[in-house]
C-alpha cells in the first residue's frame, strides 16, 4: 500500500497555524507534575509520566501505586514481560490482543479482571459472550500461562486485573512504543456484566459524539479517547467491522464512510470479497507491527480502517472552536505531526484508564485462576 507523503503534508500544513496553540496546550496543560520517571520509545519520544503522588485513588476504596509487588513478588513484572515477549514472538498480533483485553476490562465496571471470567450457564453469564467480545477478544490462554507462572512464584499475590495492566504496557513496549510505570493494587471482581459489556464498549461504527460520550461515561475525556484510539496503530480487524467503509455509507452521526484514497478502498474490497466478512485487515497498513503515530497520518489521508477511526479526522460542519468535535480533529493532526506528543499522551491516558475502579463496595479478591472466582468466595 503506497502512501502519498505530499498529500499528507498538504493536509497537515493547512491545519498547522490553527493547531499550534492547541497542540502546546495538549502537551503541557494536562500533564501531571509529580514523579518524572522518564522512558524512551523506539519512535524517538522520551515520555515523562506523572503519577499524582505516591499512590493514586481509583475510587471504591482501591488505592494504586508503583512498586506494589517489590516486596511480595519482586519478579512479577519480569515474569509478565518475558511471557509477553514470547507470545508476541510466536504471534505478532498478540500484542494488540493483550492491549485490547485491558481496555475491554476497564470499560466494564472498572479494571477488575471481570472480562477474564468464563461463563457458567445457566448460573453465570459474563462478558466474554457480549457482542463486542464474542469471537473477537483473544489472548486468554496467554493470560492463563502468565498467571500460572505467577502463582508458582508467589501464590495468591498478583491479581488478574494487575496482570492485564502490566501485559498491556509490555505489549506496547515490545511493539516499539513507550513504557510507563504501571500502577498496581487492583483486586479481581467476583462477578461480571454482560449488559455492561454490550452497553459501555464503543462500536467500530461509532461517530465522534458517541465515542466522546462513551469515554465520559467512565470518567475519561475526549483527549483520552483520541490518544487511546492510537492503539489501533497495531492489530487487525475483520471485514465485518469496516463494511460501512467499503460501501461508502455513512454510519452513526459524525462517522465518515468514504475514503479519499480509492486504491486503499479497492484493496479492502478485494481482501473482503468472498470471505463472508471473516478476512482480517491491518488497522494500520503502513507500519502494522510498530507502535507509532502512523495511525493518525493514515486518518489525514482518509485511510482509517474502521468507520470510528476515520470519524476522528473529520471536523463536522459548523463545529465550534474549543468544542469536542473541533478538538478531536485538532488532536489527530497534532499527533500526526509529532510522534512524541502522541506517545506521551497515550501513556498518560493508559494510566488514567487503569485507575477506573469497580463500584458497589466489593473489595474483590486475588484469583488463583483468572477464569473463575476462588472457591472459598
Amino acid at each position: 500500500m503506497a502512501y502519498s507523503t505530499t498529500t499528507v503534508a498538504l493536509q497537515v500544513v493547512g491545519l498547522l497555524l490553527v493547531l499550534t496553540a492547541a497542540a502546546a496546550s495538549a502537551t503541557t496543560g494536562s500533564a501531571a507534575h509529580v514523579n518524572t520517571s522518564c522512558v524512551t520509545g523506539s519512535a524517538g519520544a522520551t515520555v515523562s509520566i506523572g503519577y499524582g503522588g505516591a499512590r493514586a485513588s481509583a475510587g471504591a476504596g482501591v488505592s494504586l501505586g508503583s512498586g506494589v509487588y517489590q516486596a511480595t513478588c519482586p519478579r512479577a513484572e519480569e515474569i509478565v514481560r518475558a511471557a509477553v515477549e514470547r507470545a508476541v514472538a510466536a504471534d505478532p498480533r498478540m500484542a494488540a490482543s493483550l492491549l485490547r483485553l485491558h481496555f475491554h476490562d476497564c470499560f466494564v465496571n472498572g479494571c477488575d479482571g471481570s472480562v477474564l471470567l468464563d461463563d457458567k450457564p445457566p448460573f453465570f453469564v459474563g462478558e466474554k459472550t457480549a457482542v463486542p467480545n464474542a469471537n473477537s477478544l483473544r489472548g486468554f490462554e496467554v493470560i492463563d500461562t502468565i498467571k500460572a507462572e505467577l502463582e508458582r512464584e508467589c501464590p495468591e499475590t498478583v491479581s488478574c486485573a494487575d496482570l492485564l495492566a502490566i501485559a498491556a504496557r509490555d505489549s506496547v513496549v515490545v511493539s516499539g512504543g513507550p513504557s510507563w510505570e504501571v500502577e498496581a493494587g487492583r483486586k479481581d471482581s467476583r462477578t461480571a456484566s454482560l449488559q455492561g459489556a454490550n452497553t459501555n464498549l464503543p462500536a467500530p461504527t461509532s461517530g465522534v459524539a458517541t465515542l466522546v460520550q462513551k469515554f465520559r461515561n467512565v470518567g475519561l475525556s475526549a483527549k483520552d479517547m483520541v490518544a487511546l484510539s492510537g492503539a489501533h496503530t497495531i492489530g487487525k480487524a475483520r471485514c465485518t467491522s469496516f463494511s460501512a467503509r467499503l460501501s461508502g455509507a455513512r454510519v452513526s452521526a459524525g462517522a465518515v464512510g468514504a475514503s479519499k484514497d480509492l486504491t486503499f478502498l479497492q484493496s479492502l474490497q478485494q481482501l473482503c470479497s468472498g470471505s463472508a466478512g471473516s478476512a482480517l485487515a491491518h488497522l494500520d497498513l503502513a507500519t502494522p507491527a510498530t507502535f507509532d503515530n502512523q495511525y493518525y497520518i493514515n486518518l489525514l489521508s482518509g485511510d482509517g480502517l474502521l468507520p470510528s477511526d476515520q470519524a476522528l479526522a473529520a471536523s463536522p460542519a459548523g463545529a465550534v472552536p474549543g468544542t469536542d468535535d473541533d478538538d478531536v480533529a485538532s488532536l489527530v493532526a497534532a499527533y500526526a505531526f509529532d510522534a512524541s506528543v502522541f506517545l506521551q499522551d497515550f501513556a498518560e491516558s493508559m494510566l488514567r484508564m487503569g485507575r477506573l475502579a469497580p463500584g458497589g463496595g466489593d473489595d474483590g479478591e486475588v484469583r488463583v485462576n483468572c477464569r473463575v472466582v476462588n472457591s472459598s468466595s
